[in-house]
């Protein structure tokens, strides 16, 4: 019984995340929201979803949008240094070290960007301040951050490759992202504890 209340809260959830990302501009506060809860749920201490949902993503809108329009545009710097790299005529060893210097940098925002929610649903501060801490958390806690990665990178590829193991795209709308946010949860959960001692990951 334990195991089914657990997958339909699961399943509650990713239809919340879906419903209020589809204005797009709310990604960040549905992202936010979703990590919240599933971390919760993850630790069994989510009595409700939507109540731990909605107080998750109201409290952190205005912030989460900003950093999610901040990564955004981050985003969109790095594919515009792509096209430009590769449009322009330079030598082989200056492309090579551009390329390199991209790289690293679209590392480090694939990184910030992991912990930047589930840190935000976690801590408060500066937004400034959140993208910076997101990002030390990520590469201190390196092997973690490798292993959300792989699970998010086992899924997409799962469904690219073998759609019908995820029955071309349902499951995904009955359950992948919650899934993914819960068991990516219990990794931050226990990184985020190492710096709170003796604080419940519900304090927020």
């Amino acid at each position: 019984m334990r195991g089914l209340t657990r997958l339909a809260d699961m399943m509650i959830l990713n239809l919340l995340f879906l419903v209020t990302s589809i204005p797009v501009f709310t990604l960040g506060a549905s992202l936010t929201a979703l990590n919240f809860t599933a971390m919760r749920i993850g630790t069994g201490e989510c009595l409700s979803v939507s109540a731990d949902y909605f107080r998750s993503f109201q409290q952190n809108f205005r912030q989460a949008t900003v950093i999610a329009l901040v990564l955004a545009f981050l985003a969109v710097v790095l594919a515009a240094w792509d096209q430009v790299i590769s449009a322009l005529p330079l030598p082989g060893e200056a492309t090579l070290a551009l390329q390199a210097v991209w790289y690293v940098l679209a590392f480090n925002l694939v990184l910030t960007t992991l912990f930047v929610f589930p840190y935000l649903a976690r801590f408060e501060g500066r937004s400034v301040d959140v993208l910076r801490n997101a990002l030390m958390l990520a590469w201190r806690h390196l092997p973690s951050a490798v292993a959300s990665l792989a699970v998010i990178a086992g899924a997409v590829g799962l469904t690219l490759f073998y759609p019908h193991a995820t029955g071309y795209g349902l499951l995904w709308l009955l359950l992948g992202f919650s899934a993914i946010a819960v068991a990516s949860g219990f990794l931050f959960t226990r990184i985020f504890q190492l710096y709170i001692p003796n604080t419940r990951p519900d304090s927020r």
